[in-house]
């Protein structure tokens, strides 16, 4: 086999279908988020629109002052995996401040999101006997292949779809170990599970519950623990699974449950047990983070706004949008070549950076251009932003949703 041609032939097959994703060569600025130098083929200053950076806390001086302190004081790396000399102070407060955030006996970090999902279902379901595993049928893919490598039992029920979810639950002996598996906040659409009610079926059909709030933690509730806390529920869930990389700004994963679980977890998990631990200054930045958004809501009041204002403008210039209650705006475009010509004139003619979402992030007719607003997109970024859509909807002879439809 030529290995080289059928690696080019691929890609080239990938390229012709839009769907081939290039990186952008970005630099932020310390301080001045949503602002980057973009360093690709031609240096141009751009204003970041898709950043999972919420609520701009990358930037904020309280996380950055934590991470210059602790590297100041105890150097760069951890020193090894948690269990051999990596566990360090920083990783232990850490834990007690994710374990108080939702309420749960314990935490356990792990070095991403994806790691954390795919540690934690993984283990639970392999090592819990004849566990049968009911996934949504949406859910991260980091979400699925824990569930996969688990080698476990699973069954996908329709998306949100409660009426299929409880057929496959009543189908199931009571006293068969079961675990539902759900995110809060949806990423691509932006929709939101109803917690309470797959609660209520988890208490009648004898399942544990694991949620991801990776895209709702540090963003919903009053202390920001995710939708769960919101609508006072996190007491309900037995796993709460979240990210530091994200609203919190920095970079991480974890669990929250019972201490019982957390260190069964902990003592069985292949991707905790064989990974160096987060550097601390990573550790001390989350906490930081985290302690200042239990205290002050104006970064999500403020987050909340300026969603809503970029929602009523895109439906003002009649830019098709999914409507959702969340923070998270697809504008859809429905087709791959496309998505990408809009964001490479969006980055390139206008200084705007909206990365295209296509296959196989979203299935195929779908693709978007995902918006995600925050507190410090100023009123001359929203503008800039609704007019250069309006222009290139113009220009590219795009489909619009009439007022009278919205």
């Amino acid at each position: 086999m030529n290995y080289s041609a059928f690696f080019d032939q691929t890609l080239t097959d990938l390229k012709d279908d839009g769907n081939y994703r290039v990186f952008a060569d970005l630099e932020r600025h310390r301080g001045d988020f949503p602002k980057a130098t973009n360093r690709g083929d031609k240096t141009r200053e751009v204003t970041i629109w898709c950043s999972n950076d919420y609520l701009g806390m990358g930037q904020h001086p309280d996380v950055i002052a934590a991470m210059h302190d602790a590297l100041d004081t105890v150097g760069a790396g951890a020193g090894g995996t948690r269990n051999i000399s990596g566990t360090t102070h920083h990783h232990v407060v850490l834990e007690h401040e994710l374990a108080d955030l939702h309420g749960k006996e314990a935490a356990l970090l792990f070095t991403s999101g994806y790691v954390s999902n795919w540690a934690a279902l993984g283990t639970l379901a392999a090592k819990i006997p004849d566990c049968l595993v009911l996934s949504d049928a949406l859910n991260h893919a980091s979400m699925i292949e824990g569930i996969r490598h688990s080698k476990a039992d699973r069954q996908i029920w329709r998306h949100n779809d409660l009426d299929h979810l409880e057929e496959l639950l009543a189908a199931q002996p009571l006293d068969r170990p079961k675990l539902i598996a759900f995110e809060s906040v949806y990423s691509m659409d932006g929709d939101i599970a109803p917690i309470e009610a797959i609660c209520d079926l988890a208490e009648k059909y004898n399942a544990l519950t694991y949620i991801d709030e990776v895209h709702a933690v540090g963003l919903y509730g009053p202390r920001g623990g995710g939708i769960a806390e919101r609508e006072e529920l996190m007491h309900r869930i037995d796993v709460i699974e979240g990210t530091l990389g994200k609203a919190y700004g920095v970079v991480g994963g974890y669990i929250a449950a019972s201490a019982a679980l957390c260190d069964f977890v902990r003592s069985f998990a292949s991707g905790f047990i064989f990974t160096t631990a987060l550097p601390p200054a990573v550790a001390a930045g989350a906490a930081a983070s985290i302690k200042h958004l239990k205290s002050s809501q104006t970064e999500r009041d403020i987050h909340q706004s300026k969603v809503a204002e970029v929602r009523a403008r895109l439906d003002a210039a009649g830019i098709p949008h999914i409507d959702n209650p969340s923070h998270i705006i697809p504008v859809m475009v429905g087709d791959p070549v496309k998505c990408k010509y809009l964001s490479d004139i969006l980055m390139a003619e206008h200084g705007i950076y909206i990365q295209p979402i296509n296959y196989p992030t979203v299935p195929k007719g779908t693709e978007r251009l995902r918006i995600t607003p925050s507190p410090v997109h100023s009123a001359d970024d929203i503008d800039a932003l609704i007019g250069a859509l309006e222009d290139l909807w113009h220009q590219c002879e795009l489909a619009r949703i009439p007022m009278a439809a919205q």
